[in-house]
């Protein structure tokens, strides 16, 4: 044991995406930080991909869009889901996903600046660790997290560095446990878990083959294969994954769980890619293969003292909706703020209960909607008869059957439209990704009663402007410059957004923000100001009037808003809305 002790704000155990993108948050925000993996390198295999809007506008306001942009296979790529027998084999149908339907494109664009993509972790991560890096995160590589103990005052982890065999202490006022889905922080924070661990077997093997030929012309994420052996554990189907378009490829395979892993040879592996693929001609190599459990588990708490889990730590499920990645950037984005705001004095501590408040429900909702993507699987072999135990060649034979000019076969070919159809719960799952609604003490309520959803909340992002509810994204104008109403917002700081008639607002902003010690970015939109709203379609979205004001947080959710002026009393109004949210209120009590 080294007797120094390393001293630090806020210590990350774990550089995945929710440990990088805290660090990357954290070091924006001029917190200082230290990373620690017990890995020597950053994730060497494809893993977490899909790349929904949401996190694309957390990683627009931290400054890492671009590189993003410039390495993930774009949006149009992505979109051709398709069902068969095999990649060179039959074709079943197909399913625009990932926005591409043109209906839900068009929704995509109203939704968002950003537009979703398929950014591969390992290349992801290097993109935020290295932002984070360089702006101050100090990274550990090869260091394992052994234990911590916590106080009044901060927390003290003991950690070993591999390469040399000794072990020594961190020292830092809150400690981040984004360490994955065995989690040892989690386990020594003792948070409840609800769910089961281990209720399938999945196998990844990744392999490079040159599938031009059978993808170029329906070029999608996800190729689904349905074929003998595809319902036995996994994830509903046997899964061809594209990681760069068109000659790196990721199988997704099942096993029975109960009677443990099959033994991973490149033969066993070779011949599980053959049979996906279809075609034994073309040119394999596997580059890795490894197994893994689908898990339906999610924390009923995220914290314990100084304690923050998140990620995987917190909620574990399958790969379904392509939820997980993006919900562990948006738990630590949601943390960070918070953590600067406590550690530079300006909040209380009371503000970081509102982190497990408001991300503790979104943890549960994705792994219950992950594990029922899953089993929404089972129709599309319904409809084929395939999910009773039966030979390849019966299989096959109910496969050809729907092309017969019968009733049955025209019943069957309608119930197998129908089957894929319904995977949009899966793949064109707006709401899922847009539609999160927060409710804490870190958002004031507007006395309004809450109107619901127009349509459904998984399948339809519904803006809003509800305290909770995320900015609307609106294109504006400013001169020769075009943002979007989320550019205006963001960047650590929180902002009042008003229009004409709401000087009062803004007068408010720098009155209470140099009473709070805060800084308050403001933005006035209408003819003539610093921002016009050139198709109205903010008018439209803000549900208020001109004068109006909506209180953006840092993480770009609206914490308070007010229909209209009130020259009077906004100080009063804006003072007492930030008091409670940064928890100052019960500091006065």
């Amino acid at each position: 044991m080294i007797d120094t002790v390393v001293e630090t704000d806020v210590l990350i155990v774990g550089s995945g995406p929710a440990g990088a993108s805290a660090a990357l948050a954290l070091s924006t925000y001029g917190v200082p930080n230290i990373v620690v993996t017990r890995y020597h390198r950053l994730a060497d295999t494809p893993r977490a991909h899909i790349t929904n809007q949401r996190t694309m506008e957390v990683l627009r306001d931290l400054g890492v869009e671009e590189q993003v942009i410039a390495q993930a296979s774009p949006q149009h790529l992505m979109g051709n889901t398709t069902f068969c027998t095999s990649i060179a084999g039959e074709e079943l149908g197909r399913l625009r996903s990932w926005g591409n339907d043109p209906l839900v494109q068009a929704a995509h664009e109203l939704a968002s600046p950003t537009r979703m993509c398929d950014m591969p972790q390992h290349l992801m991560e290097p993109v935020l660790v290295g932002a984070a890096v360089e702006r101050g995160t100090q990274l550990r590589y090869s260091t394992v997290y052994q234990s911590f103990e916590q106080d009044a005052d901060g927390v003290t982890a003991t950690v070993q560095d591999r390469l040399r065999g000794d072990t020594y202490k961190i020292r830092a006022k809150y400690l981040i446990g984004a360490d994955g889905g065995r989690s040892k922080v989690a386990e020594d924070a003792g948070l409840p878990m609800g769910g089961q661990m281990g209720v399938a077997g999945s196998i990844n093997i990744c392999f490079e083959a040159d599938l031009t030929p059978y993808v170029a012309h329906r070029p999608s994420t996800l190729y689904w294969v349905l074929s003998p052996g595809a319902t036995v554990g996994g994830i509903g189907a046997g899964l061809v994954r594209n990681v760069r378009p068109w000659n790196e490829w990721l199988i997704v395979w099942g096993y029975d769980v109960t009677a443990g892993a099959p033994d991973l040879t490149e033969e066993y592996a070779l011949s599980v890619v053959r049979q996906l693929i279809g075609d034994d001609d073309i040119p394999v190599t596997i580059t890795s293969s490894s197994a893994w459990t689908v898990n339906e588990m999610y924390a009923e708490t995220y914290t314990n003292g100084r304690v923050f889990c998140a990620g995987d730590a917190t909620h574990r499920h399958p790969p379904s909706n392509g939820l997980g990645s993006n919900t562990s950037v948006q738990d630590s984005y949601n943390l960070a703020w918070k953590l600067k705001l406590v550690l530079d004095g300006t909040a209380s501590p009371a503000l970081l209960d509102t982190y497990d408040a408001e991300r503790a429900p979104i943890g549960k909702q994705i792994v219950t909607r992950a594990n029922k993507s899953i089993g929404e699987t089972a129709p599309i072999f319904a409809a084929l008869d395939g999910l009773n135990p039966q030979t390849p060649e019966q299989l096959w034979a109910n496969i050809a059957a729907r092309k017969d000019a019968t009733p049955a076969a025209e019943k069957q070919r309608q119930e197998l439209r129908e089957a894929i159809a319904f995977k949009a719960y899966e793949f064109n799952a707006h709401g899922v990704d847009l539609n999160q609604r927060y409710a804490s003490t870190a958002i004031v309520p507007d006395g309004t009663p809450d109107p619901g959803f127009d349509r459904d909340r998984e399948l339809y992002h519904q803006p809003s402007t509800r305290p909770g509810a995320k900015l609307p994204h609106a294109w504006l104008s400013a001169g020769t410059r075009n943002p979007s109403t989320l550019d205006l917002a963001g960047q650590g700081r929180f902002t009042v957004i008003t229009g004409i008639g709401g000087d009062a607002w803004t007068e408010a902003a720098r009155a209470v923000g140099a009473e709070l010690g805060l800084d308050i970015a403001t933005a006035v939109i209408g003819p003539g100001q610093e921002y016009d709203d050139p198709y109205g379609d903010w008018a439209r979205l803000r549900e208020t009037g001109d004068g109006g004001v909506l209180l953006v947080r840092p993480d770009l959710h609206i914490a308070f808003r007010h229909e209209s002026t009130t020259p009077d009393d906004a100080a009063k109004l804006l003072s007492g809305a930030l008091k409670r949210i940064l928890g100052r209120d019960r500091d006065e009590k």
